[in-house]
């Protein structure tokens, strides 16, 4: 007999509370299960298995940080906004490190529902760039590069990689000025 309120809301939500308490690679259905305090084959009235349970974190996460970026830049415009949106990427990376790792599974799932849930960073991200007077080839490619960046250091942050007893924060903080002093070096091109 299924839980009563169990559904895959609260499946997915829990998925990704565990993935940030215990590591997303630890998460299986038997300890979901566990967790929620049901047999594992109730699970299956909810998510088709293991990999749709990965599936369904990842598009959660990219749908929760492009709500935390939204929030981050309504308002505000220009370089304002962009360091806005780098932060919120960083802090939603850092915050939420296994959900962050599930959603680096990006190509794993190449359907409609993921395009969906990661075109709305984009779209952000271009109206945030679009004052800028920056093309759209070279937007597409700054994605990249603020992706990248952005991802590699949370990714360091998350997984204690940074060696030297130097700040975390004011690397960031460096990162950030490095990243927005390059794109005023694109502006008109």
């Amino acid at each position: 007999m299924a839980r009563v309120g169990l559904d895959k809301e609260t499946v997915i939500k829990r998925t990704a509370q565990l993935a940030n308490e215990i590591g997303v690679e630890n998460v299986t259905l038997k300890i979901l299960a566990d967790d929620l305090k049901v047999q594992p084959p109730s699970l299956y009235n909810h998510i088709k298995g293991l990999e749709d349970l990965q599936k369904e974190l990842m598009i959660y996460g990219w749908n929760q940080m492009a709500d935390k970026i939204l929030n981050a830049v309504v308002g505000i415009s220009g370089y304002v906004a962009l360091e806005a949106l780098c932060r919120a990427f960083y802090e939603y990376a850092v915050e939420n490190p296994g959900i962050f790792n599930a959603m680096l599974w990006y190509n794993k799932f190449q359907n409609n529902e993921m395009l969906d849930s990661t075109s709305k960073i984009f779209s952000i991200v271009y109206k945030v760039t679009s004052p800028l007077n920056i093309s759209k080839d070279i937007c597409n490619n700054l994605i990249r590069v603020f992706h990248g960046s952005l991802e590699g250091f949370a990714l360091l942050v998350n997984n204690n990689a940074f060696g030297n007893p130097s700040s975390i924060n004011d690397s960031f903080e460096l990162l950030l000025q490095v990243l927005i002093d390059g794109v005023k070096t694109l502006e008109g091109k």
